[in-house]
């Protein structure tokens, strides 16, 4: 532990909302300038980052959960001697409740209704469905997968949840029942899935995790929701695979390419929801920011392990 009272700056404003300030002074650090930090609490885009930091930081809090652009940007291997966390479990519960409601609206057949200007009852029934009793799969079993599972348990559905790790997916409001599965086994959910979360991160090897062979062995009334990025999605093998009814729509809070072009297929395809990557909008995220910067910081001023730490190994 620091011998006096640990310094955390804000960058590259140093102007600290009230809140992050707040979450600063109840941890029992106080708020400082980067020269003589002990941390920097990072607020800005990668590509304006400090190529070099001062010797005293030896922690760096990012404001984003997806910290692709970061790797792309070198932050992490520019300072190979700072411990580096992501904002990832922050804004779980927000991004979660956006998954939930687009898999209701997909498997309600709410989009058609919406755009119904009749009383249509007759053509409507047969497509619309509920999720009791039906296997939803959450590719990436993180904090948001660990949010949305207690979500869905109330509405009967049973939840395959898919890590890295394979580790049985626990925590508050989880079921016993939950199915975990690791990665690289994902091959074998497909066959007995009804729809599909994508809330993985976002690498190398997971960019196209979604293809037209894995969206092929869903069914023809899957919904597949992505709160994650969009290149874990193979966006021309889904227009095709929406197209051509071999699922029954998307959910897609992200895109690749995004943001999505006007004139894009997907904006004309009746069966896909698309949102503009507001799952975790500005009028929530600085609070929950400020608690997840808050219970960093708590564990940084006491030498306890930080929550999120970056492994640059694998990529998040």
């Amino acid at each position: 532990m620091p011998s006096s009272v640990t310094t955390i700056a804000i960058g590259p404003d140093p102007t600290a909302p009230k809140l992050l300030e707040k979450a600063i002074a109840d941890a029992g650090a106080r708020l400082g300038d980067m020269a003589e930090a002990d941390a920097l609490i990072w607020t800005g885009r990668p590509d304006a980052f400090p190529a070099e930091l001062p010797a005293s930081v030896r922690w760096v809090q990012l404001p984003a959960a997806g910290v692709e652009d970061f790797f792309a940007a070198d932050v992490f291997g520019q300072h190979p001697g700072v411990e580096f966390t992501s904002a990832a479990g922050a804004f779980s519960a927000s991004v979660a409740e956006h998954a939930l409601m687009m898999l209701l609206a997909g498997v309600r057949y709410l989009p058609e209704q919406l755009r119904a200007r009749s009383w249509q009852q007759a053509e409507f029934f047969p497509h619309v469905g509920s999720l009791r009793g039906k296997t939803v799969t959450i590719v990436g079993a993180g904090g948001i997968g660990r949010a949305l599972i207690p979500m869905l348990a109330p509405l009967g559905a049973h939840v395959i949840a898919v890590n890295r790790s394979g580790r049985t997916v626990r925590g508050p409001g989880i079921p016993a029942d939950v199915e975990t599965v690791p990665a690289d086994q994902l091959g074998k959910v497909w066959s007995h899935t009804d729809h599909v979360v994508v809330a993985a991160p976002a690498t190398a090897a997971t960019r196209h995790l979604i293809g037209a062979d894995e969206l092929a062995r869903l069914k023809p009334s899957s919904w597949v929701i992505n709160v994650a990025r969009g290149s874990l999605i193979d966006t021309d093998a889904l227009v095709t695979a929406l197209n051509d009814g071999v699922i029954g729509g998307a959910g897609l809070d992200v895109t690749d390419p995004e943001p999505l072009p006007d004139g894009h297929p997907l904006w004309e395809l009746p069966n896909a929801i698309i949102t503009p990557h507001d799952s975790n909008p500005p009028q929530l995220r600085l609070a929950a920011f400020a608690d997840h910067v808050g219970a960093n910081a708590r564990k940084f001023v006491a030498g306890e392990a930080l929550n999120a730490v970056i492994d640059p190994t694998i990529g998040y």
